[in-house]
């Protein structure tokens, strides 16, 4: 995210302030990834740490052969079965299977169609999917398509980031992150990259 807002979030919140003082300048670029490739990746990442994902990432890769990402054509000729060899779940292989087919009937959209929709859209369009809720619709918007006033306000990362740089004896629900978040827009994806990097922080040992 660019200078402009860390500068909106340190006028419109001394807490933040504090916290991009504390980090500094965040290194953020979006993935720009292909929709279909960017939620598959997110599919298979839900519920597992890091590590685990990506090895299964790169089992799910070796499975068609070159070890770059799959297309969605290819993906249709697999099964459940063949997906399942990777280390997938039988509901992650279907999830995934479907937003193939869904990818080819046009129903997911290209990062050309993305770019000319609302975020309100995405999330309309992306959450119909079977597997795919708001978080990772929300994780799509920030990491692949770089959108700059996204708040997953379910994430438990921002939730922990925020009590932690607030001092708060509790993480704060959902719905009360939300409220307090409006006075960081139009800049909420970069607080919660900021929030994030506390969380990190904590769990690193170096807050």
């Amino acid at each position: 995210m660019n200078r402009k807002s860390a500068r909106h979030l340190i006028k419109a919140d001394p807490v933040m302030a504090k916290l991009v003082a504390r980090v500094g300048p965040l290194d953020f670029l979006p993935r720009r990834l292909p929709p279909f490739q960017s939620l598959v990746q997110a599919i298979i990442h839900q519920q597992l740490s890091g590590k685990a994902a990506g090895t299964i990432l790169t089992r799910f890769q070796a499975l068609f052969g070159n070890g770059g990402f799959p297309s969605h054509k290819k993906v249709l000729k697999a099964d459940v079965d063949k997906l399942r060899s990777a280390g997938l779940s039988r509901p992650k292989a279907r999830y995934i299977l479907n937003i193939a087919r869904r990818t080819k009937a046009g129903r997911v959209p290209t990062l050309v169609q993305c770019d000319a929709k609302s975020d309100l859209e995405l999330l309309e369009i992306l959450t119909e999917i079977k597997g795919v809720g708001r978080w990772t619709a929300e994780m799509l918007l920030i990491f692949n398509l770089g959108r700059p006033d996204v708040l997953p306000v379910h994430d438990l990362g921002v939730r922990r980031g925020f009590q932690i740089a607030y001092e708060k004896r509790k993480m704060p629900l959902p719905e009360q992150l939300e409220r307090f978040g409006e006075r960081w827009r139009p800049h909420r994806t970069t607080a919660a990259l900021y929030l994030w990097r506390a969380a990190n922080m904590l769990k690193a040992g170096e807050w």
